[in-house]
């Protein structure tokens, strides 16, 4: 029995094992790069550095587009149009980054002033914008293909890469600039390693893909809804550095983003496993309806009891971490961590419910939830982070994803059902012992 689970399943359990084994070996790396850089550079410094990354972030949702899943959605669906979604896609992409990359000019201009360093550091990693439309469909077309080893690989040479310049920079003591630039260098590295591997792999490049206004037309209809959903989506994500540095200041920034970092770094998991499936959940959904539901429910289950055992983890060992760490200058973080943590159980399971709304084709459902969550976010910030600083958009972001992503199913009749699967998972660490009592 376990022989043949393993024999159809095969190619998603590989698929996972690559890519869960590139997120441990680079958040492993990561982790050990930013114990050195935080402790290099001090809060108020990391601070700066975090929030022009933030606030990159929050533009470069401009890039999305909407086609993350849809794009291998479309791939899996129309084989034979292939060249021409990945470079329709690819064109929308690269025309939402330019405008988003415009805006964000405009925004540090006018926020932060000619010829400053925050103007400075905003304006060289942002140009990392530019390479992300690149990254975005390459990776599309392996995941449509259940290829994740080769993501994989240029993801760890561009982590590889920055990792050892930020180490070198460290050792000759440079400035805050240069940190941004091996930020930007490692977005680069992984770009053009992915446009190899696609080359190599399956034997077209970027210069045989298509452009149809048409396919255009179609994306966009599909994926605009998609797009506003994702927008908001990085602001319920990244929008509390942002308004920390605006109700606070650098040094709450920098010690917020240790403890944001710390939290998120376990983001992965979800990601890769939910990823490997989502194929096989499109192929479920139009050949065995309840095998699909059924699928979907181990998915959530998996997905809330991993992410509980990370938080109860985290919550008895934050403190020591910290300390250990990233020293003294960063003690604050540690509250904020064993708050942010909890956002994990929503944002594990969330992931699972975006490829459900995807293949429901529930598009505007989607941005509904995502809008609604930011809108929570924002306002929790405005009311939490002058009282309680750090801790308060912890307790703002843990709130606003449990909103996006749990209580706003109750919303229709459809997905209440998933509601149901998810409160099930909820309660998995009691339900799943008892069904296996029951089974014996």
């Amino acid at each position: 029995m376990v022989v043949s689970f393993f024999q159809r399943f095969k190619k998603y359990i590989t698929n996972t094992s690559w890519l869960l084994s590139n997120k441990i070996l680079s958040l492993g790396i990561t982790f050990a790069v930013t114990v050195i850089v935080t402790r290099y550079l001090g809060p108020e410094r990391f601070g700066m550095l975090s929030y022009a990354i933030s606030l990159t972030a929050l533009f470069a949702s401009a890039s999305h587009m909407g086609l993350s899943g849809l794009v291998v959605r479309e791939i899996v669906k129309n084989r034979e149009e292939r060249p021409v979604i990945l470079g329709t896609s690819l064109a929308l992409k690269m025309s939402g980054a330019i405008v988003g990359y415009v805006l964000l000019m405009i925004y540090a201009y006018r926020s932060e002033g000619w010829l400053t360093e925050n103007f400075y550091l905003i304006l060289l990693v942002s140009t990392s914008m530019i390479v992300l439309p690149f990254t975005g469909i390459i990776s599309f077309w392996f995941e449509s293909q259940v290829q994740g080893k080769y993501p994989s690989i240029a993801q760890l040479s561009g982590v590889i890469t920055g990792s050892a310049l930020k180490v070198l920079f460290v050792v000759l003591g440079a400035g805050l600039t240069f940190f941004a630039l091996a930020h930007v260098l490692q977005s680069v590295i992984i770009a053009v390693l992915l446009l190899v591997l696609l080359h190599k792999t399956s034997g077209f490049s970027i210069a045989t893909w298509g452009f149809s206004f048409s396919k255009a037309r179609e994306l966009l209809s599909s994926g605009w809804v998609i797009f506003l959903g994702s927008i908001f989506a990085v602001i319920y994500l990244k929008v509390d550095q942002v308004m920390l540095r605006w109700l606070v200041g650098d040094k709450a920034v920098g010690v917020y983003s240790v403890a944001a970092t710390m939290s998120e770094v376990w983001y992965f998991i979800p990601t890769a496993i939910v990823a490997s499936l989502y194929p096989r959940l499109i192929e479920l959904r139009k050949s065995d309806s309840g095998l699909y539901l059924k699928r979907l429910q181990q998915i959530f289950d998996v997905l809330f009891v991993v992410a509980l055992i990370v938080a109860i983890a985290v919550n008895l060992f934050a403190p020591y971490i910290i300390s250990l760490f990233f020293g003294e200058a960063y003690n604050d973080a540690a509250a904020i961590l064993i708050i942010h943590i909890w956002a994990a159980l929503f944002v594990f399971m969330r992931a699972a419910l975006s490829k459900w709304i995807l293949v429901e084709d529930l598009l505007v459902f989607s941005m509904i939830t995502q809008g609604f969550g930011a809108l929570v976010n924002v306002i929790l910030n405005f009311y939490l982070i002058p009282l309680l600083g750090g801790q308060g958009a912890a307790i703002a972001t843990l709130i606003s994803y449990a909103t996006a992503s749990y209580f706003s199913l109750l919303v229709t009749s459809k997905s209440r059902q998933v509601f149901v699967m998810m409160s099930k998972a909820i309660l998995s660490p009691i339900r799943l012992p008892y069904i296996y009592i029951v089974r014996k």
